[in-house]
C-alpha cells in the first residue's frame, strides 16, 4: 500500500497564478516519489481579508452564517486553480470542497470544530491514482450548513485529513523555513528548530507564535500525526519536525519565546467572595464561545468580603465579552468592569523546564533589569507567561531570547550570572 502524504499550502504560497504553478510542481514532486498525495489549500493571498472588508461595507455586523457562506468561497477558487495547474502538467487531479468530501463539523459558525471526516470518496480517488485537492478552513454540518474553522483553520483541515486517512505525514508549507525560537522579524538571530514537541508547539501557538493554528497541533498530538513545517519556496530545506516529546532529546529547557499582542485584560471589580460567582461569570463567557486565557482572583478583602477577578481574552472577542459582562455585572454584584487593551503576553516555552529550577527567576529578573513591569503571571509545566505593557513587548522578547541563549545550540547556565540584555 502506498504511503499517503498530506500537504497544506497557505495563502502566500498560492497568492497568484505563478505561485500556484510552483505549488503544482511541489505536489507533483511528492507524487513522483511514489506516494499518494492529498493537498489542502487556503484562499489566495489576502482574499479572506478582502471578503471581510466587502461585507463590512454593507453592514457593520454581518451574520455569522452569511460570513461563512462568503468566506468559504475563497478556498474554492484556490482548489480549482491548483487542480487545473496540476492537470496542465499532465497529472490526474480532482478538487473537492468540504461538503463534497464530508468534513463534518459542529453547528457553530466562524469557529466550528471538526467532528468527523468521511473518507470513502477520498480513498476511492486515491486508489484511482488521482491527486486530491481539498478546500481548507471549511466544513459542513449534519443538516448541510456551511461552516468555517476560524482564521488559520486550513492547518486544522490538513491535520484532521491526515489523521482520518492514517497518513504518513502532514507537511505544512508556508513562507517561512520552519519554526523559529522566536519571530525572526523581531530578533534576526533567531534559530530555526530542527524538531519541536507537540506540547511545546501548542504552547507557542497559544503564546502568540503564528506559524500554526493551535487546533491543528492539538489534533496532531491527539492522533499522533507527524507534522513538518517547511517553506514552499526552499524545498531543499527540510524545515521543522513536530513530534512527541518522548522522541526528543531535551538538551535545553527553553525552546522558544513568543509575544501575543492581540490580548485584552479585563478586571471585574468587587465581586462577592462566595461560591458560584466565578462559575457564573465564566459559564456566561463560554456560552458565547469566548475563550479565556490568563485568570487571577485576588485575595478576599475582609471588610467588604469581595475580591477582583482579572482575566485575558483575545482582542477580537473584547466587544462580545463586554456585552456579556454589561448584562452580568449587576447579577453577580460586581461594582465595575475595567479594560486594558494596551497589553501583551510574553511567554517562554520548553519541555525541558520541568523540574529545572531557576527558569522563572531568570525570566522575572531579566524583565526587571529591562524595566518591564509584570501585570499578571501564569504558568504550566512547560510555559511561563507574563502580561506586560504592549510597548514593552519587543524589548522583552529580545531580552529573553538573549538570556536563554536561543541563538545558540548550547543553553547558558541559567543559575549563573545574567548576560547584558
Amino acid at each position: 500500500m502506498k504511503k499517503i502524504i498530506v500537504q497544506k499550502f497557505g495563502g502566500t504560497s498560492v497568492a497568484d497564478t505563478e505561485k500556484i504553478k510552483n505549488v503544482a510542481k511541489v505536489v507533483i514532486r511528492e507524487k513522483e516519489k511514489g506516494n499518494d498525495v492529498v493537498v489542502v489549500v487556503s484562499a489566495m493571498g489576502h482574499t479572506t481579508d478582502h471578503l471581510v472588508k466587502m461585507a463590512k461595507t454593507l453592514t457593520p455586523n454581518p451574520s455569522s452564517r452569511e460570513m461563512d457562506m462568503l468566506l468559504s468561497t475563497g478556498e474554492c477558487v484556490s482548489i480549482a486553480l491548483l487542480t487545473m495547474a496540476i492537470q496542465a502538467l499532465g497529472y490526474d487531479a480532482i478538487s473537492f470542497n468540504a461538503m463534497q468530501v464530508g468534513i463534518m463539523t459542529e453547528n457553530i459558525h466562524s469557529k466550528a470544530r471538526i467532528v468527523d471526516i468521511r473518507t470513502e470518496k477520498l480513498r476511492k480517488n486515491l486508489e484511482e491514482g488521482k491527486i486530491i485537492v481539498v478546500a481548507g478552513f471549511q466544513g459542513v454540518t449534519a443538516d448541510g450548513e456551511i461552516t468555517t474553522l476560524g482564521r488559520g483553520g486550513s492547518d486544522t483541515s490538513a491535520v484532521a485529513l491526515a489523521a482520518a486517512l492514517n497518513a504518513e505525514r502532514c507537511d505544512i508549507y508556508t513562507d517561512v523555513e520552519g519554526v523559529y525560537t522566536t519571530d525572526p522579524r523581531i530578533v534576526p538571530n533567531a534559530s530555526k528548530l530542527d524538531e519541536v514537541s507537540y506540547e511545546e508547539m501548542l504552547e507557542l501557538t497559544h503564546a502568540g507564535a503564528n506559524v500554526l493554528h493551535p487546533r491543528s497541533v492539538e489534533t496532531a498530538k491527539q492522533f499522533g500525526v507527524l507534522m513538518r513545517v517547511r517553506s514552499s519556496f526552499k524545498l531543499e530545506d527540510m524545515g521543522t519536525l513536530i513530534v512527541g516529546v518522548d522522541k526528543m532529546e531535551l538538551y535545553r529547557p527553553v525552546a522558544g519565546v513568543a509575544a501575543d499582542l492581540s490580548q485584552a485584560r479585563i478586571v471585574v471589580c468587587d465581586v462577592p467572595d462566595k461560591p458560584g460567582v466565578a462559575a457564573s461569570l465564566f459559564t456566561a463567557l463560554a456560552n458565547e464561545n469566548i475563550s479565556v486565557d490568563m485568570i487571577i482572583q485576588s485575595y478576599a478583602r475582609k471588610v467588604s468580603n469581595t475580591n477582583d477577578i482579572a482575566f485575558t481574552v483575545d482582542a477580537s472577542d473584547l466587544a462580545k465579552t463586554m456585552t456579556v459582562l454589561d448584562k452580568l455585572k449587576n447579577e453577580i454584584g460586581a461594582s465595575d468592569v475595567k479594560v486594558d487593551d494596551e497589553i501583551a503576553k510574553v511567554s517562554i516555552v520548553g519541555a525541558g523546564m520541568i523540574d529545572r529550577p531557576g527558569i522563572a527567576s531568570t525570566m522575572f529578573e531579566t524583565l526587571a533589569r529591562l524595566g518591564v513591569n509584570i501585570k499578571m503571571i501564569s504558568t504550566s509545566e512547560i510555559k511561563i507567561s507574563c502580561l506586560v505593557e504592549k510597548a514593552d513587548a519587543q524589548k522583552s522578547l529580545k531580552g529573553l531570547h538573549t538570556v536563554f541563549n536561543l541563538e545558540s545550540d548550547i543553553m547558558a547556565d541559567v543559575k549563573g550570572d545574567l548576560p547584558d540584555v
